[in-house]
């Protein structure tokens, strides 16, 4: 299973962190997500193309960008 590491900013609590998490949950294709608060990540496990979590965190208010590696 394909697994996709996010680097996100302007999280600052749980609910920041359940916003996060709810938002990656429901693109298509997602399996799994867990979301680190005090590192600013976000794991994403399954077939989906990283654009298209990137998005969904920018709708729910936060930015996201691809970890590099």
């Amino acid at each position: 299973m394909r697994m996709t590491k996010l680097n996100v900013t302007g999280m600052s609590c749980n609910h920041c962190l359940g916003a996060v998490k709810s938002a990656l949950e429901e693109v298509a294709g997602v399996k799994a997500v867990r979301v680190d608060l005090a590192g600013g990540t976000a794991e994403v496990e399954g077939a989906v193309n990283s654009d298209e979590l990137v998005a969904a965190v920018r709708e729910a208010g936060y930015e996201a960008t691809v970890a590099a590696g």
